[in-house]
């Protein structure tokens, strides 16, 4: 009974009986110590992306244009371009335009270097640029270069915006077509399977600004008559998209 009862005492003053007591018998099981990383290691996602674009007719016009004046005195030049700018304004309020603003104001010494630097003038210049349907382009600017202006700065054609809308919807379309089809030849070719796309990502889709025509700063009758003679043309414009798709197989 002696012997017992030392060897009882023992133990429980002893810490391996005393972690041996508190180890959990889940601890000595052979199952895996994390099941979930091994549920995701067996996981296998294929990243696509896919590229779209709709080309649409331009319908509008973007014109900027103005009036360069140059004299003896900034008062003088500053006032003979008010007076131009305003009878530009008048002919061009007279025509179906929009988004009408100012776009430049500026006044400026004009300098002689022959004899070192000398004063010999100013120069006014006033800019303004506006919208209209490009079937009616030619005739408003023949119309302001007649009231007055002296620079058409530039050209440039766009598309309506529920026509740029419109060629969203259908670039997206285009753009998820193209990131299945590629998926598709990608995981046949491994004797893969497509099983479900966990993951979609949409850039938005833009439409490039236009690219504005430039013309060169004739004198105001060269160029009223040379637009008279030339009808104005529109181009086309191209939205683009593109979707990234993630595919588990």
């Amino acid at each position: 009974m002696s012997i017992r009862f030392n060897l009882r005492r023992q133990c429980l003053q002893s810490a391996t009986c005393l972690l041996i007591g508190l180890i959990p018998v889940t601890f000595l099981s052979s199952a895996p110590l994390f099941p979930a990383m091994a549920q995701d290691a067996q996981t296998r996602v294929l990243s696509v992306t896919g590229e779209g674009s709709e080309s649409i007719p331009t319908t509008l016009t973007q014109i900027s244009l103005g009036v360069e004046v140059q004299g003896k005195t900034a008062a003088e030049v500053q006032q003979q371009a008010a007076e131009q700018t305003t009878a530009v304004l008048e002919a061009v309020r007279s025509q179906p335009i929009d988004q009408l603003e100012t776009t430049g104001i500026s006044l400026r010494p004009i300098y002689a270097y022959e004899n070192g630097q000398e004063l010999t003038g100013y120069q006014a210049t006033n800019t303004i640029s506006f919208e209209i349907p490009t079937e009616q382009a030619g005739t408003i600017l023949d119309s302001a270069v007649q009231a007055g202006a002296t620079r058409i700065n530039s050209v440039s054609f766009i598309a309506a915006d529920d026509a740029i809308a419109a060629a969203r919807q259908q670039a997206l379309q285009i753009a998820t077509r193209n990131a299945q089809e590629q998926a598709g030849a990608v995981l046949s070719s491994l004797n893969f399977t497509a099983q479900e796309i966990v993951g979609i990502q949409i850039d938005q889709a833009s439409a490039p600004p236009p690219r504005p025509l430039p013309f060169a700063n004739e004198a105001a009758d060269t160029v009223s008559q040379r637009l008279a003679e030339t009808p104005v043309v529109g181009s086309e414009q191209t939205v683009r998209a593109t979707v990234t798709l993630q595919i588990r197989y």
